[in-house]
């Protein structure tokens, strides 16, 4: 019985997902795969039989990621499953930018007590005037499951959409709206739109991309947001960028202690993909992902390991190899293999950056003999049988 431990909780929908032939345990120590959403694993010690961790959303940036491949430990996430409830979070932010409806809702609790309030409020909203967003343009960077989905809501608001990904997918481009500008610079993007919202991912390549030197670039009176990550975004850049009115507003789900304080900056604490309908769907993908892996050995959207599909093994037996994307390495295996005098039915072998993985379809039963064998291959990590 394979052992199941939630880090975070995890919405029922996706564990009820789960057979008889697993058990859930609140012991990390005694899993053999873990599901986690924020909580931190990098203090954790990771046990040597653990198999698979699953975090339920797109970010992993509290996972150590290397660690878990040099222990043979595969590490999925859930691109896209939340995505439509960070959209919906975006366009608000995208009000709250072009109205001052925050500084509004703020100065009418200071005056509720007063008998007078109504007329206060036709006195006083003046101040909290804002702009229309209809024809204004808008710049998305990172087209992927979140900013395609953006860029395409933005042009059914009637704005005018520039769309950068130099590595969009071709799943996204199918998805993208005939309308949108695909801009090959960003640097036109800063030149010539009025808002700008950023969804790429959080890189040592993207760290601080939005600088002095993109600020500089941007129009007058710019509204930037980021529902993406916090360094994505020189805070101290920024916060020069709005004294000099380069900025207008700044609007963040991932506030700290220097933006929280900023005058200009709308920061919202982390409520992108905090929906029942986002945590129900990244949970119930994240159990599949799971389940198809430690019961066929299929990798889908791991961020660590490669994707590899061999289907449900109809073989007498099947083993995987989580090893170092090396030389010579499937000569080593199939040469495992015959030295047994195992007959390899199917085989595939993926690999990603330093690491590769290798699925075996054979035609007998795997026996320790074999996992042993290959397990003392140099670079294998982990080998595991699955039928």
């Amino acid at each position: 019985m394979m052992k199941i431990s939630c880090l975070n909780p995890i919405a029922a929908v996706g564990m009820q997902l789960f057979t008889d032939a697993y058990e859930k345990v609140d012991d990390f120590s005694a899993s053999d795969a873990a599901l986690v959403r924020s909580a931190s694993v990098h203090e954790l010690e990771l046990p040597d039989q653990l198999l698979a961790i699953a975090r339920a959303g797109a970010g992993v940036n509290n996972i150590p990621l290397d660690k878990c491949a040099e222990k043979g430990i595969v590490v999925f996430n859930t691109p896209g499953a939340n995505a439509n409830g960070v959209k919906e979070a975006v366009l608000a932010g995208l009000f709250l930018g072009a109205r001052d409806i925050v500084g509004g809702v703020n100065w009418v609790q200071t005056v509720k007590e007063d008998p007078n309030v109504a007329k206060l409020v036709e006195k006083g909203k003046k101040q909290f005037a804002g702009t229309e967003i209809m024809g204004k343009k808008i710049g998305v960077i990172g087209l992927g499951a979140i900013g395609v989905l953006v860029a395409n809501a933005c042009v059914a608001l009637g704005m005018e959409v520039y769309g950068y990904d130099p590595f969009i997918s071709v799943d996204a481009a199918w998805n993208l709206s005939k309308d949108i500008k695909h801009i090959a610079n960003v640097e036109d993007i800063y030149a010539n739109c009025d808002y700008i919202t950023v969804h790429v991912p959080l890189m040592d390549s993207t760290k601080k991309m939005i600088n002095a030197d993109a600020f500089a670039k941007m129009k007058d009176g710019v509204i930037v947001l980021n529902f993406a990550r916090d360094l994505l975004v020189d805070d101290d850049a920024l916060e020069a960028a709005i004294a000099a009115g380069k900025v207008r507003k700044y609007i963040t789900d991932f506030p700290n202690a220097k933006t929280a304080q900023m005058n200009g900056v709308v920061a919202i604490p982390h409520l992108g993909a905090s929906t029942e309908e986002s945590e129900d769907n990244c949970a119930v993908m994240a159990v599949k992902e799971l389940r198809d892996y430690l019961e066929n050995g299929n990798i889908t959207h791991s961020v660590n390991y490669p994707a590899c599909d061999m289907g449900i093994c109809k073989a007498a037996g099947r083993i995987t190899i989580c090893h170092k994307n090396i030389p010579n390495m499937l000569g080593q295996l199939t040469g495992a293999c015959a030295a047994e005098g195992i007959n390899i039915e199917d085989m595939t072998n993926k690999s990603k950056g330093d690491w590769a993985y290798t699925m075996m379809d054979i035609g007998s039963e795997v026996s320790e003999a074999l996992v042993e064998k290959l397990a003392a291959i140099n670079g294998v990590v982990k080998v595991r049988k699955v039928k």
